[in-house]
């Protein structure tokens, strides 16, 4: 049974009076469903409304985060196919982390996910449960949201994400016996969401971390103080994923490293005091061979 627009919209306003403290995010959700053929079109903004609400109000972690400390991030859920109330289409999320002495922003999630099918009643409430599968819906949200936590506690501290990760993991866990949905098992293929959690807490693919933590902290956060010298850290710091491509070629978490990173790399060594590049440009090369075009456009 559908519940009431007032009846919702007063379900919204207790919760954000009890979440308000406790945002760990800024998300900004958006539905895109200009090619769907439906009549009314409301409940695709009801589901834009309540997934950022849900993002946005859920209290998350048992950590305080001021304003200032918020993680930017934002999904944006591309519908392409809707039948009594079936939705199925890709998630595109992003989020970014502040970067110390500096108004700039650094990506750290750029990822796509093709596999988003989920059931949703209009105006049926959001609640996350740690301890049990609610809805296919819930699940996607809440295991992205820790995997971003994870990542963005990466990069201030060595492995400083694992319990979100182990989080995210928990989601998986609870979602692999749900039938008819892909992406949780790991028969899904080699992109999934069961692929990039394990992958992420796996020593096989301990160097994507461990740069993370250095790139960002050791090398972006001390940028502003000496921009030749970051450059050349930064050069180092990049360089250390030859070790895990020369284990397990073209892996998910490294091409999810440049996915996020290729255009500020780019903006960076296209800019600003030079340094002798010619050997990064050949290992991002190797690297990343599907951004060849923005490793072109760098100037040695």
């Amino acid at each position: 049974m559908k519940l009431s627009k007032e009846f919702y919209s007063i379900l919204l306003a207790l919760f954000a009076v009890f979440a308000v403290q406790a945002q760990e995010f800024n998300f900004t959700v958006q539905v895109n469903a200009q090619n769907v053929a439906q009549p009314d079109q409301s409940i695709f903004k009801t589901l834009e409304t309540s997934m950022q609400e849900f993002l946005n109000n859920t209290k998350w972690t048992d950590q305080k985060y001021s304003d200032e400390e918020k993680i930017n991030a934002s999904l944006v859920f591309v519908v392409t196919s809707f039948d009594n109330d079936r939705f199925k289409g890709n998630f595109q999320l992003s989020a970014s982390r502040p970067v110390f002495n500096s108004s700039y922003t650094s990506p750290i999630f750029n990822y796509k996910d093709n596999d988003i099918a989920f059931e949703y009643v209009e105006y049926a409430p959001f609640f996350y449960n740690e301890n049990q599968f609610e809805s296919n819906l819930i699940s996607l949200l809440s295991y992205y949201v820790y995997t971003i936590l994870g990542i963005d506690a990466d990069t201030f501290e060595l492995r400083g994400g694992q319990t979100f990760h182990e989080e995210a993991q928990n989601i998986v866990n609870l979602a692999q016996g749900t039938q008819g949905v892909a992406g949780w098992k790991p028969s899904d293929g080699l992109i999934s969401r069961f692929r990039l959690n394990d992958d992420m807490l796996s020593e096989t693919y301990k160097e994507y971390r461990e740069v993370m933590y250095s790139y960002h902290l050791k090398g972006l956060d001390t940028f502003a103080k000496d921009p030749k010298a970051g450059k050349i850290v930064l050069k180092n710091y990049i360089k250390q994923l030859e070790e895990l491509n020369n284990r397990r070629p073209n892996s998910l978490l490294q091409r999810t490293f440049f996915d996020a990173k290729a255009d500020e790399i780019m903006s960076i060594y296209s800019s600003g005091p030079s340094i002798d590049i010619r050997d990064l440009k050949t290992t991002l090369q190797k690297l990343a061979p599907n951004q060849s075009s923005k490793w072109r456009n760098i100037k040695v």
